[in-house]
């Protein structure tokens, strides 16, 4: 590398800490020749402007002055062995600052001269505390002051440089200083008067593009506190990820529509001689940051979203417009005579319209120049009227890979539709780099973060909620974590956890998180609050968000229809949703539907087995139902597979409550409402509008203890002893067995009891906790189609919500 240039931005030296670390960088960068060109410290150039301003209106500006000064001596003691020079040389500086403030404080109308000589003192100090580090480090650095190089003039896009009379004067400067590299002033330059000036605002990125001209480096770095350019502002879109390459051209469109990509002048020098800027990371060196050059490398069709603010639509309108020439003219010579810029335009096929952006603060004056200069249209009806609608902001998309790639504009206002938010104005430049869309400055996040989605995470990219993370979705948590990183490396699927909730505590997340979820519940600060769930995940504007609800409340799935109407996908195995209110069963069906989210709830019935899945593909393929049998609770499965007289059943029930096979109150297991509810469902999803009311169920709780408290139940259990064993016995003599059976018949009758089996049947020989759904249906007529497997414990349903959600995730990529 014969010569690379430098700018170091604010940030990076806003204080000695940060000068000495950008010195480090100089020091041990491989450049046989280098420039080095540095902005004010942070917050300095501000500082003076406000020096200035309070000069000129007559109030106190010497407490700042002073302010400003200690700043920069404190610097100095810290950054260098022997600042007693460096300390008199910004006593001098100081002085003569306070002596021009105090002329202008006289005048009360400060010169251009004088105003920007105060302006462009900033980057005057940095560059000397930073060259006299340096050299104090052992580096030889020249100190090269632009005032006494550049020349410039004023124009209507901004500053001109005398390229010719610059290189000359660089030239001369070279001859006294023969040091392979230079620390520069960036900002400030000279006129042609011979007076001292500066290069507007984000002038010392110009400044650097044109010492990298002069010196006719190989390279510029432009040096900032981010990791290069991103796809769009991080503060608005957490997601946002560093670009490795763009072309100039993405570049200028990024930058004219306010990204902080780099300013646009600075583009000018680069693009002349081809030269390469790269925005690197002062702060994370080793990071490669962004390459703009001609090429701009590998990438999707779109690098970058920006947001354009504080913004209005002016609109000209009337049938007097369509097909008259120049009314576009008139528009733009009136808006240009009032020095209004135009940020954006649109005009549609029919000519009916010719809609302009402008700046908020420029909207009324853009309608008075119109109607003055259509008042005669006006006057005779030909135009209707000027109309101003303010709080706009323009999203843009850009990318030269855009151009000839179809489907990016359904794409992006696919991704707008999705989010809810309404387009006002549409355009589109002829070479396909840029979409522009105005929209209600209210929806500008929602929109940046809906088309960031879009165009930057999978299709398959889903925003978590988990609710209720007790055994079984503490289970399914700690199975997320485990996979995650295959399904991300090996199938595409983004799963990003972004709410928790208990009944008391709530967990929100913007950001993909590394650590245990078990400490991010016990870090929540925030009360439950179901609604704030929904709206959080649907903020994040990723491309998909799903809710899975672990709990056993039938408060929670009374959400499920107005969560499923605003698109969010629920899974769940909660069977208070499948088995609750048919009324709410119906709103469900119908809120998935209109919205195309998917409700998956495979897990309510039979855990992690297929059983509504199995019943689904039976019908959906065209069989008939006959009969649903089954074995549906893995407790009382247990139970009656363990009970062969040897214990006492009561003794069985707290064996099974004390291993947690039961509930904490076993008379829900024993009741059999649970599997009166899985029976339900069953029957739901066949077709039948069943409920639970018309489920003929037989509880095995004797009527005595039905209504004691849960200790008084447990104490009274030996009451079951008795005539659980009758039952037994019965049994016995008729060579069956006792098992727990849950019955659905074609004609809608369903009913859950303790039957008499034969030994030989499907349902005698299960394994403990097995669950055993067994269908017959006009296919299976002779030889039921039969699914067994554990059917109780957290691992399993878990297991089974977990691939209700793989299912869901794993099919909206074709969806999109």
């Amino acid at each position: 590398m014969r010569c690379r240039a430098h700018k170091f931005g604010g940030s990076s030296l806003a204080d000695a800490g940060r000068i000495r670390h950008v010195a480090g960088l100089m020091l041990e960068a491989d450049e046989t020749r280098q420039v080095v060109v540095v902005s004010a410290m942070q917050g300095v150039t501000d500082a003076l402007i406000g020096v200035a301003d309070a000069a000129a209106g007559g109030d106190d500006w010497q407490a700042a002055l002073e302010s400003l000064r200690q700043r920069h001596v404190e610097a100095a003691t810290a950054l260098l062995d022997a600042p007693d020079e460096t300390h008199a040389w910004l006593d001098v500086q100081f002085a003569q600052l306070a002596e021009l403030l105090r002329a202008v404080g006289l005048l009360r109308q400060p010169g251009r001269a004088a105003f920007e000589r105060i302006q462009g003192m900033g980057e005057v100090l940095s560059s000397r505390l930073l060259h006299a580090h340096l050299r104090e480090r052992g580096g030889d650095y020249a100190l090269l002051d632009a005032r006494d190089v550049l020349v410039v003039q004023p124009g209507e896009l901004g500053v001109i440089v005398d390229w010719e009379e610059s290189a000359r004067r660089l030239a001369e400067w070279r001859q006294v200083h023969p040091q392979a590299r230079a620390v520069a002033t960036g900002f400030v330059a000279g006129g042609r008067d011979g007076l001292p000036t500066v290069l507007g605002r984000n002038g010392s990125d110009f400044s650097a593009a044109i010492f990298a001209a002069l010196f006719e480096a190989d390279e510029l770095h432009i040096w900032s506190d981010v990791d290069g350019v991103l796809s769009a502002d991080p503060r608005l879109v957490p997601e946002a990820v560093s670009l490795a390459a763009m072309s100039y051209q993405e570049a200028c469109e990024l930058a004219y529509f306010g990204a902080k990509v780099i300013h646009p002048q600075t583009m000018t020098p680069a693009i002349a001689r081809g030269l390469p800027i790269l925005m690197r990371n002062t702060f994370n060196p080793a990071f490669a940051g962004t390459r703009i050059d001609a090429e701009g490398g590998a990438g999707g069709p779109v690098k970058g979203l920006t947001l354009n603010t504080d913004l209005a639509l002016v609109s000209l309108e009337g049938a007097g417009l369509i097909g008259v020439p120049g009314t576009a003219e008139r528009v733009f010579a009136a808006l240009h005579a009032a020095r209004i810029s135009v940020v954006m335009i649109s005009q549609g096929s029919s000519e009916h319209s010719i809609c302009s952006v402008v700046r908020e603060a420029d909207a009324d004056a853009a309608r008075n120049v119109l109607l003055e200069e259509f008042a005669r249209e006006l006057s005779s009806a030909q135009v209707q009227g000027v109309q101003v609608v303010p709080g706009i902001s323009v999203l843009a998309a850009v990318g030269d890979g855009m151009a000839g790639t179809p489907g990016i504009a359904a794409q992006l206002f696919g991704a707008l539709a999705r989010a809810r938010v309404n387009i006002r104005a549409i355009a589109q430049g002829a070479s396909e780099r840029n979409i522009s869309v105005a929209i209600a400055a209210a929806d500008q996040t929602r929109a940046l973060r809906a088309a960031h989605a879009a165009f930057w995470l999978s299709p398959q990219t889903v925003a978590l909620a988990v609710i209720g993370p007790g055994k079984v979705g503490a289970a399914l948590l700690d199975q997320l974590q485990a996979a995650l990183p295959r399904l991300r490396s090996e199938a595409n699927i983004d799963l990003r956890l972004r709410a928790l909730a208990t009944s008391s505590k709530l967990w929100l997340s913007e950001h993909r998180d590394s650590k245990d979820w078990r400490t991010r519940m016990d870090e929540a600060p925030i009360p439950a609050d179901l609604s704030a769930i929904a709206t959080h995940l649907l903020d994040t504007h990723m491309p998909h968000a799903a809710i899975i609800d672990c709990s056993a409340s039938d408060a929670v799935a009374a959400h499920y229809p107005q969560w499923l109407a605003a698109g969010i996908h629920v899974i769940t195995p909660n069977k208070h949703a499948g088995a609750g209110p048919l009324e709410r069963h119906h709103a469900i069906r119908a809120a998935r539907e209109k919205s195309g989210a998917r409700f998956r709830y495979e897990a309510t019935v039979g855990a992690g087995l297929p059983v509504i899945s199995t019943l689904r593909d039976l019908l959906d393929t065209g069989d008939e139902l006959i009969a649903i049998d089954g074995i549906l609770s893995g407790t009382l499965a247990w139970l009656f597979n363990r009970f062969d007289g040897s214990v006492a059943f009561s003794q069985l029930v707290r064996e099974a409550h004390a291993l947690g096979y039961t509930e904490p109150d076993p008379r829900d297991d024993l009741s059999g409402t649970d599997v009166a509810r899985k029976l339900t469902i069953l029957a739901r999803e066949a077709g039948m509008p069943l409920s639970l009311g018309d489920v003929e169920v037989e509880s095995l709780v004797p009527e005595s203890l039905r209504a004691a408290d849960r200790d008084g139940f447990m104490a009274g259990l030996a009451s079951l002893d008795a005539p659980m064993q009758a039952r037994l016995d019965a049994a016995r003599a008729n060579g069956c067995v006792l098992r727990y059976v849950a019955r659905l018949q074609r004609d809608g009758t369903a009913r859950v009891a303790l039957l008499e089996l034969p030994d030989d049947h499907a349902f005698a020989h299960l394994r403990l906790t097995d669950n055993c759904v067994q269908f017959t249906t006009r296919r299976y007529c002779d030889n039921p189609l039969i699914v067994q497997g554990p059917g109780a414990g957290p691992e399993v349903t878990a297991a089974g919500v977990f691939s209700d959600l793989l299912r869901v995730a794993g099919s909206l990529g074709a969806r999109l």
